[in-house]
């Protein structure tokens, strides 16, 4: 990957179900408050310029916990609160904003090349795909798996509490067997807070750094190959 010249500082936001968490390409110093399910989208711009009054920067990054379309969100938030759909980051900053899900942030952040299969076991499941460089945002949590669930029911955090680690730990697996079989990635990323829960890995993956989402923030500025999101 080819790093080209950065507009400035940027400051990456990854919107996370339990916190939002900030940091700058410049001084790489994490700062983040509680979010959860009562938060908007217009309080969270409030919060973010209050904890980085003492910080500069020229361009912002947002990791979004949903859909995006042309940098705003398409849906709202299942763990947030309301006002997110369509909301206009870049005005509420003043500054330019490029939106992505946040898988997809996450997923750049751990990306080397080739054709990679990024899945986030959290609250949920998050999913993205990158192909030689093109961003490929994904929504493969609520496709029908077994017993009229879906595959978050069984690998999210609420599948991790109802089945217990070990049986947890096997549906990752079949899930991940599953999703290499149809989709043939070279490679797999498995991030998010559940993660390092696993035991044996699953065939062609690796876990990947929750610290990383960040850097997927800096890279959608700083890359200029990285920035053809397919929708």
């Amino acid at each position: 990957m080819k790093n080209g010249s950065a507009p400035g500082t940027i400051l990456s936001i990854d919107v996370g179900g339990s916190h939002v968490k900030v940091m700058t390409s410049k001084n790489r110093i994490k700062r983040e408050f509680v979010s959860g399910p009562k938060l908007t989208a217009k309080s969270m711009v409030a919060q973010i310029k209050e904890i980085t009054k003492d910080w500069s920067y020229d361009v912002i990054s947002v990791g979004y916990p949903g859909p995006v379309v042309r940098d705003c969100p398409a849906a709202e938030p299942h763990n947030l609160g309301k006002g997110w759909k369509g909301f206009d980051f870049g005005r509420a900053f003043g500054r330019p904003v490029k939106v992505v899900n946040d898988a997809l942030m996450q997923a750049l952040g751990d990306y080397e090349n080739g054709k990679m299969l990024f899945l986030g076991l959290g609250t949920g499941l998050g999913s993205a795909m990158i192909v030689d460089g093109a961003l490929v945002p994904m929504e493969l949590a609520h496709l029908p798996y077994r017993k009229d669930k879906t595959f978050e029911d069984f690998v999210g955090a609420a599948g991790l509490k109802r089945h217990g680690k070990k049986k947890w730990t096997g549906y990752v697996e079949d899930v991940v067997d599953r999703l290499v079989a149809a989709l043939e990635p070279d490679y797999v990323v498995i991030g998010g807070g559940n993660a390092d829960k696993l035991g044996v890995l699953p065939k062609k993956s690796r876990i990947g750094k929750n610290g990383n989402a960040f850097l997927g923030g800096f890279r959608l500025w700083q890359d200029a190959a990285l920035h053809r999101v397919h929708r």
